[in-house]
Formats: structure tokens, sequence, C-alpha cells
């Protein structure tokens, strides 16, 4: 089976075609920063080219769920949900930290980790991952010191605040990555392997979004 998996929960706007047998077929990654609604549906078609692959090839859309920007999020939620639609097949979402703790294992496994992410406004998102690789809490929001609090020994810290926790924590820890996301591939990777019952993916949002309505303001009507 292929897979398309796609990822815009962060500064990237990534795809990938992965084939559940012969592994990775192919990618298209650019780091955007900003505009990824404008960007994704070609990212995808580069993928698909880079993989030999059509639409019709398809058989799983995966997407990253968050947390994570909040419009990138929508971005590629809505576009997995509609290309599964469109095309009759299943999607799943995929959390930006169950990525990030995937894609460290394969350098530190048998390890506890715990996956960051800067969330600003002195919060992070943050999930703990046991040693055998299973997700024990979150994903959450907490603070800088609530989080440091979660750093067991000889755990591995992964994410883009991962160096923020070590600094708290005042002692030595390993550290498998600094990014906000993880590689597109272990998307799909991770998405191979999950229950296609549960429904479209949804956002996960852990907060509500900055940019809010005014309260209290109105502007009088004219007669």
């Amino acid at each position: 089976m292929k897979i398309l998996a796609i990822d815009t929960a962060a500064n990237l706007c990534a795809a990938c075609i992965f084939d559940t047998q012969a592994g990775e077929l192919g990618r298209a990654v650019h780091d955007l920063g900003k505009g990824h609604a404008e960007h994704l549906m070609s990212t995808i078609d580069e993928a698909l080219a880079a993989a030999n692959s059509g639409y019709a090839d398809l058989g799983l859309i995966a997407v990253s769920v968050g947390p994570g920007s909040f419009t990138g999020i929508r971005v590629g939620v809505a576009a997995a949900r509609g290309l599964a639609l469109a095309l009759g097949i299943p999607s799943v979402g995929v959390t930006t930290l169950d990525a990030m703790a995937a894609e460290a294992w394969r350098n530190f496994a048998g390890k506890g980790l715990l996956a960051a992410i800067d969330a600003r406004r002195e919060q992070i998102y943050v999930a703990v991952f046991d040693i055998s690789g299973k997700r024990t809490f979150g994903p959450t929001i907490a603070k800088l010191d609530e989080a440091a609090g979660m750093l067991a020994t000889d755990m591995v810290l992964t994410g883009s605040a991962a160096e923020m926790i070590a600094g708290q924590a005042g002692r030595e820890v390993a550290i498998a990555a600094t990014d906000a996301t993880a590689d597109i591939a272990v998307y799909a990777e991770l998405a191979a392997g999950m229950d296609t019952a549960s429904g479209p993916p949804r956002p996960l949002y852990l907060r509500s979004a900055d940019a809010k309505p005014q309260q209290g303001f109105a502007v009088e009507r004219q007669a």
C-alpha cells in the first residue's frame, strides 16, 4: 500500500510517498515558515512525481495533527480529509510529539523520552514516553519548570524545547534533536501501523488560538 504523508504543523511544508513494502519512494520538503496553504498541493504533486506515482495509487493519507502551528495544522488536516474523501480512502492523524519520539528512538532505543515543542508564551507542548517507546503522559501543555520536572534520570530529550528544558534542569541531558517536527517519512511509518477505523483526523489544539476577536467593541450603526 502507498501512503501519502503530509506535515504542515511547524515551519516545513512536507510530503512523501511511502510504500509499506518498499519504503519511501519520493518526497518534497520546503522550509516555508508561513504560506502552507498556498504551497501544500504543489508540494504533494512534487512528492508524487518524485515517486513516479499518482493520486489513484494511494491507499492511505497520513497527516501531522499537532501540537504546533494553529494555521499550519488546519491546512494539513483539511487537505488530508478533503483528499481522502475525494479518493475514497482512509486518512489518519499522527501527533508531532509521537513522530518526534519515534524518530529519536532510532538512536536511543531503550531510553525513556521527553518530547517537547516550544509553544512560546513561556509554555511547552510535551509528552513522556517510557523505555518501550509507549507514550505514558500527554500530549499536554506545561510551563518550563513543570516540563523540566518530568525529566527523569537517564531520559532523552527531543524537540525544539529540548535545550530550554535541559537548561532548566541544570544537568547534562542527552538531546536527540532540536526540531519542531519529525522527518516526514516517520509520519508515514507510524500511520502504516494505525487503525483507520477511528475516523478522519482532527487537529490537536492544546490551547486557544493566539488571535481572538475583540470583545466589548462595536461600531455604532449609522442612521
